[in-house]
């Protein structure tokens, strides 16, 4: 069967063929790898922080790298693969394969960081790298994938999402607990469980990505010559700039909808990543004390809890489009984050390490769905032709409020909630589910 791909100068695109279940896991298993690198940054950077100094009223500003960098690179990154082809390569390939390269130096580098400047350096490094990987993959699926299929294939996404997630959460446990390799160090250096825990996320990221590299192909420009053509006129950094700039003034209106509820979504996330080691170890655990063997026994357990809520992700990956058929995805995505910030609220009055899992559950379902249904509704929504550049742009209304709750999160720390970092939790659930009532006015043009 013979399939082509858009060409920038139309947006029409031609049919395209259902992908065989084996075909959908070959191109989505890089997503395994990268959230390898993910998993481990969100479990762990904070701790590393505050391991080499950091005090928890600047954990906030020192992770503003992570949305600044995906601010930078997601649209660039997407503009310019959209212009990519190489026969061999194709489109979205060789982004994967430099990101992964990267983010496999980077996961070695950084636990080994002997000051806190260069753990912050290296997260910068780091996110940069796993954004260039990353943001391809989600044009990946609009490229290859007709309509029907596309919540399946971000539903396979956020299956490998969760299983790299579950499996990257549990390596610091398993080193201090099955392999008792010590948890603890000296004033100042990383734990060699959490060095272990970095240098296999390192092996598998690359692995996972080579596996999608060189098992899947993509389709070429329906006529070569006519859209090498066109990319000669459109080529020169100016153009590119003025291209990015009008671009994202004329973004689509589901597109801008969808904005709106993913600012307060990921406000909610990102205090979640930043805090919740600080927050459990002090709620739960009572210590503020970093070099202490129970803050870090806290810090394995908010691993463990990141273990449950990526492991009830990828366990519901599936189960998601199933229900939306029924109640719609709008719905779907409304019921999922109010769930998850109820449970993000309730981790205030949770004393017991074992009963905060719980809470956990709620957050896996508003994972799962955060992966998965705005970028299925979004796909249908946006011109094939700028697929690649419009998931970029949509990084935005990630990054921004990451950027924002990095300011505003360590300043109410510290003026307005005495140090103590459970309540930017209660913000963050708070905002998740104002997030869900938002979904609302998001128009579905699948539905």
């Amino acid at each position: 069967m013979s399939v082509t791909a858009i060409t920038p100068e139309s947006a029409k695109i031609s049919s395209k063929p259902t992908l065989t279940f084996q075909q959908l896991f070959n191109m989505n298993f890089g997503f395994l790898g990268i959230q390898f690198g993910f998993a481990l940054q969100n479990a762990n950077v904070s701790r590393i922080f505050q391991t080499l100094g950091a005090n928890i009223d600047n954990i906030a500003i020192l992770w503003i790298a992570a949305p600044v960098t995906g601010l930078l690179i997601q649209p660039i990154i997407g503009y310019v693969s959209d212009r990519t082809w190489s026969p061999r390569w194709g489109r979205r390939r060789p982004f994967f394969f430099a990101g992964a390269i990267l983010s496999t130096l980077a996961l070695f580098l950084m636990p080994n960081s002997y000051a806190l400047w260069m753990a912050a350096l290296l997260l910068w490094v780091l996110d940069a790298s796993i954004n260039i990987s990353m943001e391809p993959f989600r044009a990946f699926v609009g490229d290859k994938l007709p309509p029907s299929q596309r919540t399946s294939g971000f539903a396979m996404q956020t299956f490998f999402i969760g299983i790299g997630a579950v499996i990257a959460s549990l390596l610091p446990y398993f080193f201090a607990n099955v392999m008792h390799i010590s948890n603890t160090a000296p004033a100042g250096i990383i734990p060699p469980s959490v060095k272990y825990s970095f240098y296999i996320g390192g092996a598998a990221f690359i692995t996972a990505v080579m596996w999608t590299v060189f098992t899947t192909k993509e389709f070429p420009p329906e006529d070569i010559k006519t859209w090498e053509e066109e990319k000669l006129k459109k080529s020169g950094i100016v153009h590119g700039i003025v291209e990015i700039t009008v671009g994202i003034f004329k973004m689509p209106k589901t597109m801008l909808q969808l904005a709106v509820v993913q600012f307060f979504t990921w406000t909610a996330l990102f205090s979640m990543w930043i805090y919740t080691t600080s927050a459990i170890a002090q709620n739960t655990y009572g210590t503020t004390d970093t070099t202490s063997k129970i803050y870090q026994d806290a810090g394995d357990w908010v691993g463990i809890m990141f273990m449950v809520y990526n492991a009830v992700s990828f366990a519901t990956a599936f189960l998601l489009p199933a229900i939306a058929k029924h109640i719609g995805r709008k719905n779907t995505h409304m019921i999922c984050l109010i769930i998850g910030g109820i449970g993000l609220v309730s981790l205030l009055y949770i004393k017991s390490a074992t009963l905060l899992l719980v809470p956990m559950i709620g957050l896996g379902l508003a994972w799962s769905s955060v992966l998965t249904i705005p970028y299925a509704i979004l796909a249908g929504a946006l011109p094939p032709n700028k697929m690649g550049f419009y998931m970029g742009v949509f990084n935005f209304f990630i990054v921004i409020p990451q950027i924002v709750a990095a300011a505003v999160l360590g300043f109410l720390v510290k003026h307005f909630f005495g140090g103590q970092s459970i309540y930017a939790l209660v913000v963050g659930g708070v905002s998740m589910i104002i997030a869900g009532i938002l979904t609302t006015i998001v128009k579905d043009k699948n539905e």
